[in-house]
């Protein structure tokens, strides 16, 4: 067992302890609470004298290990651009553990990556939930897949439209999403009919691409789609009341047009990167409105990176640049835990401090959400790497 005693925790669980005590058994949180209730004795005990303690961060939407720091085109694994239909693609048989970026999150107190393909494709293939902690993938996993990647808007269009190759339309991502999602309705009615029934059905054909896709029309997953403009958010909504699957809003640069719809459907949404240029025209209303917006009429967002479009290393930062603009402390905050996680559909493991977590702690010395606070210590499943 190991004590973490006099410590200010901040739980993301509705219930703080401002001279509180962590347990943790293994990988696991044994035990929260007021130091008055505190073991008197442990096999390893940390005095935290006072330092905030508050569960590690996650980073809800980025492509860290798909595109490596520094070696360039060499570790660009991200985007397959040579078909835009490619939900058979997998993020953990691209992921390079030894990414540098992977010692940035964890040093930077972002203990959770939910990371990916890219936005090239239509369907771009199966996200993963991993620690940052790790020297191989397998080993580093929380879910995998948690979420299948689609894309709408100009990077399916810029991929091959000069290609001279569907999409060169909004309409016609839409329609290849859409035709693919048919048919990935249908295989899995023919499999339940056949499962239900096998010594009389004839037994389907497998189909690779259709096969990765199950996941999303048993609503087991959610399809995670890149929407930017207005318009774009708008059917990713429509496709997923119409197919009746989860779709998770990513990105959302223009929510705060159609914050009354955003509220009224209550889907995850993770905003961002709004640090950076409009560096293409559906950026052209990117503001840290969407944020304050969203806030004002109680719609729960998460917080992202992206990276490699902003480091992992500055997801803290994104936060905090969206708590400037006026969003409160708690809502920042929340939105690199524990709506992070929720998103992510991972909350059961991570995002905030309760019994039976995982031990994902942060030793913060200043009050968290402040721009002069230090990350002292990180313990990533129990153990202290920082």
């Amino acid at each position: 067992m190991k004590l973490i005693k006099n410590a200010h925790i901040v739980t993301m669980e509705g219930s703080d302890f401002e001279h509180g005590y962590l347990l943790i058994d293994g990988d696991k949180i044994a035990a929260v609470g007021d130091m008055k209730d505190a073991p008197a004795s442990a096999d390893e005990i940390i005095d935290a004298d006072g330092l905030y303690l508050l569960p590690g961060f996650v980073d809800a939407h980025c492509h860290v290990g798909m595109w490596e720091e520094s070696i360039g085109e060499a570790g660009a694994d991200g985007n397959e651009e040579t078909a835009p239909i490619t939900p058979q693609l997998r993020a953990v048989d691209a992921i390079n553990p030894f990414d540098e970026a992977f010692e940035n999150a964890r040093k930077s107190g972002v203990t959770t990556v939910v990371t990916g393909p890219g936005s090239a494709n239509v369907l771009g293939g199966q996200f993963a939930a991993l620690k940052t902690d790790g020297i191989c993938v397998d080993e580093m996993i929380i879910k995998a897949p948690v979420a299948q990647k689609a894309a709408l808007g100009e990077n399916p269009k810029a991929s091959y439209g000069t290609k001279n190759q569907a999409p060169m339309t909004r309409m016609a991502s839409v329609a290849l999403l859409r035709e693919t999602l048919v048919k990935a309705k249908e295989y899995a009615r023919k499999w339940d009919t056949y499962n239900q029934n096998p010594k009389k059905e004839e037994r389907p054909e497998l189909d690779f691409q259709l096969e990765s896709l199950l996941p999303v029309i048993r609503r087991e997953i959610p399809l995670k789609v890149h929407a930017h403009r207005a318009d774009d958010i708008c059917t990713a909504i429509r496709i997923g009341e119409e197919f009746e699957i989860r779709i998770t809003l990513e990105h959302c640069t223009e929510g705060h047009l159609i914050a009354d719809i955003l509220k009224d459907k209550n889907l995850p949404i993770t905003l961002g990167p709004t640090l950076g240029s409009k560096t293409k025209p559906e950026l052209s209303n990117l503001s840290y409105a969407v944020y304050t917006e969203l806030e004002k009429r109680g719609v729960d967002f998460a917080i992202m990176t992206d990276h490699g479009e902003i480091p992992i290393q500055e997801l803290y930062l994104c936060a905090m640049l969206a708590l400037r603009a006026g969003i409160t402390k708690e809502t920042a905050l929340r939105a690199i835990t524990i709506n992070a996680a929720k998103n992510a559909g991972i909350d059961d493991r991570v995002g905030s401090i309760r019994v039976g977590k995982d031990a994902d702690i942060l030793l913060m010395r200043g009050e968290p959400m402040t721009f002069d606070a230090r990350i002292e210590k990180v313990f990533i499943g129990g153990k202290q790497i920082l």
